[in-house]
């Protein structure tokens, strides 16, 4: 069994550096993962997390076995060796059951998983390993669609991200003789926009039986449950935030992000989206963004879309028929969110076409899990406490265009 745990060991290690290799490849080249390094690096995760099941399986039978044939030496009882009704051999044919199948069932069980959970773990104020938090961002990542594709910046010792910005650019150069200067400009106006990170947390408490006795990895699915959770929190705030003391949404009107004056509803009824209205939104922004910019609606919104008709009643438009191939509108892909606006009343958002590489995010802490063992110690439990500190906002209106009903 040992050779079997050391083999194991090597190839976690093994797959663990392939990860790292990966995220230090891009970090190299000063890029984001692409989409297939992105799904390299889930596998190989998907890996390690069945490698590490593996090996506490093994080391929980090793330990089991150890009690087992110590309590056998302390009694000295050869009757009970020997009786099959004896705790010592339920125990041992549970967990030669346990060996061929994975499961912890029949005669023996409980006393198992008594020994099981007599075994010792670490305790005390636990920070994730390194590796294990820069998954839990990737995690936020997959489980979102702004963040993907959004411009990410990280601050470890200032209290926030100032971002210059062009106001108002210079007036056109003058026409003049070789020896002129041309016209003073008083046009151009340089501002200042302001990314302030805001804490985001979510605790809760886990019986320590739980954490040490269950089958199930039950803090690898706590802290999987909190990364896809601080995920759907923050693409909500990149949507529909108010820009106090969370995100600026793009679906909310604000001088610092994206105004009305980007809003555009000529060609939409008060009630449904029209083809026409997709059209002027689309060029209402400018054709130097196409080749980054993206259609976002929710699922109501789409359906809508999809059941547009000329006038001889063909649809005007249909979804990809080609497997992993986005669905595109216009030339440019089509994004779901549940977290869209899906009212469809007069005056209403419905969708946006834009470059979200122009909203920026910025975080000041990584994606982190506390572990809290004496806090709780009179409910017998141990707390978990998720913390991550992030703000967002978009940052060039003209790149966005919202679809709006007339």
């Amino acid at each position: 069994m040992s050779n079997r745990l050391k083999e194991l060991r090597e190839k976690r290690g093994k797959t663990v550096k392939e990860m790292r290799d990966l995220i230090e490849t891009a970090e190299t080249e000063n890029r984001d993962l692409t989409a297939e390094e992105l799904e390299r690096h889930g596998q190989h995760f998907a890996l390690v997390e069945q490698l590490r099941g593996q090996i506490e399986a093994l080391e929980r039978s090793q330990e089991a076995e150890r009690v087992a044939a110590a309590r056998e030496i302390d009694t000295g009882d050869e009757t009970a060796k020997k009786d099959p009704g004896s705790v010592e051999e339920r125990v041992m044919g549970c967990y030669r059951r346990y060996l061929r199948t994975g499961r912890i069932e029949g005669e023996g069980a409980e006393e198992f998983r008594a020994l099981q959970a007599d075994v010792d773990t670490e305790g005390g104020f636990l920070r994730a390993p390194q590796q294990f938090v820069e998954q839990l961002l990737k995690n936020v990542d997959d489980a979102t669609f702004i963040r993907q594709r959004a411009t990410k910046f990280s601050i470890t010792t200032a209290e926030s991200l100032g971002v210059p910005t062009l106001d108002t650019d210079l007036d056109d150069a003058d026409w003049t003789a070789e020896l002129a200067t041309g016209n003073e400009d008083t046009a151009m106006r340089i501002g200042k926009r302001e990314l302030r990170p805001h804490p985001l947390a979510k605790r809760i408490k886990v019986s320590k039986k739980l954490v040490r006795a269950s089958a199930l990895p039950i803090e690898q699915i706590i802290m999987q449950r909190m990364g896809y959770k601080f995920g759907i929190t923050g693409e909500k705030a990149y949507l529909t935030g108010t820009g106090a003391n969370q995100p600026l949404g793009v679906f909310t009107a604000h001088a610092d992000g994206i105004s009305t004056g980007r809003d555009v509803s000529s060609g939409n009824t008060m009630t449904e989206i029209r083809f026409d209205g997709l059209i002027a939104a689309k060029y209402s922004v400018k054709a130097q963004y196409w080749p980054r910019a993206d259609w976002l609606f929710h699922r109501n919104a789409v359906e809508q879309i999809v059941k547009l008709k000329d006038g001889e009643g063909q649809y005007i438009w249909r979804m990809s028929v080609r497997d992993g191939e986005p669905d595109m509108l216009l030339g440019r892909p089509l994004m779901i969110s549940e977290y869209a606006p899906n009212t469809f009343t007069t005056g209403l958002y419905v969708g946006l076409f834009g470059d979200f590489s122009k909203y920026w995010i910025v975080d000041a802490l990584d994606m982190q899990v506390q572990r809290l063992v004496e806090l709780y110690a009179e409910t017998n439990q141990d707390g978990f406490i998720g913390r991550l500190e992030s703000d967002g906002a978009p940052v060039l209106q003209e790149a966005f265009a919202r679809v709006k009903l007339a």
